[in-house]
């Protein structure tokens, strides 16, 4: 790799991050201690790692969030057996915006996920290029790497499906923007099969909100809901307690009643299923 593909931009450390500014600082730290010990110079371990000398004092400063490869190459040309390497596990969710960790956090943590979701394809259902399509639509616009991070930390959410025992997971989405064709007829497919994929399986249950319905309490917006194995609970609402998180029984209550309602006014999961396997057949 050279060094300007090392140096490309989307690896910066957010200053308003202190949990990934402290992470980054103390792996800088540790690599420049263990570098010195074994008496190398930056230059010279820099072209060991297949990096310019420039980018190991800025990793080591705190002041780039380094790749796994360079901790992988680093852990090899230091003979740290495997300490370094390890630094990845915690590093790679520095690469993730702050608010997007807090919430994959939450989900990860989940036995119980309920969402509404009114404008878009929930981001725990979107595929990768569904997802690139919507954050390019954004204005002002992302730079291409910012796109790229954004991408992979929704991504990541979604490793949700696979945690083992799985979370009991609930979608409500309303027909609009089942409709809509983000990224293309062939992105918008593969959008739609994919919502049949995860709709099947045994842990979700999908329902579509007829855009014909009555009215009904999502039309404030997104409704959340997250239970945790020790009975407590996190919930917001777009039109609720001016969309912040709350966990107190009582402000639960009323969240819960009003994705209740959502719930029974929607489509039956069969039926929703049904449905969008007729607007793939409409394409």
């Amino acid at each position: 790799m050279t060094a300007v593909e090392a140096d490309e931009p989307g690896w910066e450390v957010d200053p308003d991050d202190e949990w990934g500014v402290a992470v980054i600082a103390t792996v800088g730290r540790q690599l420049k201690l263990r570098r010195e010990a074994v008496g190398m110079r930056a230059a010279e371990f820099g072209a060991a790692v297949g990096y310019g000398e420039d980018m190991v004092y800025k990793i080591e400063g705190g002041k780039r969030i380094p790749r796994q490869d360079y901790l992988v190459r680093a852990d090899e040309v230091l003979g740290a057996g495997g300490l370094v390497a390890a630094a990845w596990e915690d590093v790679k969710r520095v690469r993730y915006p702050k608010k997007v960790r807090e919430l994959a956090k939450l989900e990860g943590q989940a036995v119980e996920i309920g969402v509404y979701e009114c404008n878009s394809v929930h981001g725990l259902l979107q595929t990768p290029e569904h997802a690139r399509a919507l954050f390019e639509a954004w204005q002002p616009s992302y730079s291409p790497d910012d796109i790229d991070r954004m991408v992979a930390a929704r991504l990541a959410r979604q490793a949700v499906f696979e945690r083992d025992p799985a979370p009991s997971v609930h979608f409500v989405l309303e027909e609009a923007p089942l409709r809509r064709q983000v990224g293309g007829t062939m992105v918008w497919r593969q959008q739609l099969e994919r919502l049949l994929e995860v709709g099947r399986l045994n842990n979700v249950t999908l329902q579509v909100m007829p855009t014909n319905s009555d009215a009904h309490p999502g039309l404030d917006g997104r409704i959340e809901l997250l239970k945790f194995p020790d009975g407590t609970a996190v919930g917001r609402a777009d039109g609720l307690y001016n969309g912040r998180p709350v966990s107190e029984p009582r402000q639960l209550r009323i969240l819960e009643l009003q994705y209740g309602t959502l719930r029974a006014q929607a489509l039956p999961p069969r039926e929703s299923l049904a449905f969008v396997e007729t607007l793939l057949g409409e394409t």
